[in-house]
């Protein structure tokens, strides 16, 4: 089992910056591909961005490429979410999620672990 606690969001003014963070209770964390996902209340579950375990690729949805950067410290058990440029649309409750598979895919059906959320809201 694997805890995941996300930490950093904040009421932010649109074009600014903020970065989320999520910690994992787990002694293999370099074991497992990390991503981020948001919610709002009107839409379903929604990928943001994807690392593998190793921390040498990753993957983003198209609406937040070139403002978005998802990193990991495996020595840390942290992952974060660097969010540049943010706009009102970026508003939802992100979460971090865990998946043992090396090739995951971007659907929430695709990650095991979930933490249980941190909302961002960007003003305009």
């Amino acid at each position: 089992q694997v805890q995941l606690v996300e930490s950093g969001g904040r009421l932010v003014q649109a074009g600014g910056s903020l970065r989320l963070s999520c910690v994992a209770s787990t002694r293999t964390f370099n074991n497992y591909g990390m991503g981020w996902f948001r919610q709002d209340p009107a839409k379903e579950r929604a990928f943001v961005a994807l690392i593998s375990a190793s921390g040498r690729t990753t993957w983003y949805t198209d609406s937040v490429k070139g403002r978005f950067t998802i990193s990991r410290d495996n020595a840390k058990n942290l992952m974060y979410l660097q969010m540049n440029s943010v706009r009102p649309e970026d508003t939802a409750v992100y979460y971090c999620a865990a998946t043992l598979s090396g090739a995951p895919g971007r659907g929430p059906g695709d990650f095991t672990f979930w933490g249980q959320g941190t909302q961002v809201t960007v003003s305009s």
